[in-house]
């Protein structure tokens, strides 16, 4: 079946985002990444900054503590865990938006929420730890915390929640069509490699 939706899951600072928009630009689709979160933000009354932490990062390395300090927060709807709440509010607009229209989608479990569609190309973009440290820099700049423990902490966050909700181990090759990594390949050919897999029946 010829392909729709292009999900794409990323290691931090392996330039998914980058890599997925110019997909989309390039095969003329919306793209949808944050876009997402101000869907989520009309529809459970959460604060944006909220949101964007819930949706997609675990906030500690222990997924125990995490939904503890998610299911005692000030911002608690009685009887609901807030992260469930985003995450099954975030899994029904990608629902929405695949089944709407070619596009595609960067991150936020996309790849699973949309599983069973045989219309999707589910996209790993990875890449070495010096390529990775490179492009944070350039993009995000210095902070108090070491490029290697920024890059370690969000890896470990972005496992944990997609563990946590898929039950299944984020990065594993079984889960996706193709993983590039775009330290090796370069951000150009991975774009290229993706759109022409998107066009394959």
């Amino acid at each position: 079946m010829k392909k729709r939706v292009i999900t794409i899951s990323r290691q931090f600072g392996s330039g998914g985002h980058s890599i997925g928009k110019s997909v989309a630009e390039q095969l003329g689709i919306p793209y949808y990444d944050k876009e997402i979160l101000g869907r989520i933000a009309s529809e459970t009354g959460f604060a944006l900054s909220f949101i964007e932490n819930a949706s997609e990062y675990a906030t500690s390395n222990n997924s125990f503590l995490w939904n503890l300090v998610m299911k005692h927060s000030s911002l608690h709807v009685p009887e609901e865990n807030p992260a469930d709440v985003i995450y099954f509010t975030q899994a029904k607009i990608i629902k929405e938006i695949a089944g709407k229209e070619s596009c595609v989608i960067v991150g936020r479990c996309s790849d699973y929420i949309l599983r069973d569609r045989e219309d999707c190309l589910h996209i790993f973009i990875c890449a070495d730890k010096e390529s990775r440290a490179k492009r944070i820099l350039e993009n995000y700049g210095e902070t108090d915390k070491t490029i290697g423990k920024r890059i370690d902490d969000k890896d470990a966050r972005r496992k944990i929640y997609y563990t946590h909700y898929t039950d299944r181990v984020w990065g594993s090759p079984e889960n996706y069509h193709a993983m590039l990594n775009s330290g090796e390949l370069g951000e150009e050919l991975c774009v290229r490699i993706i759109r022409e897999l998107y066009k394959s029946e």
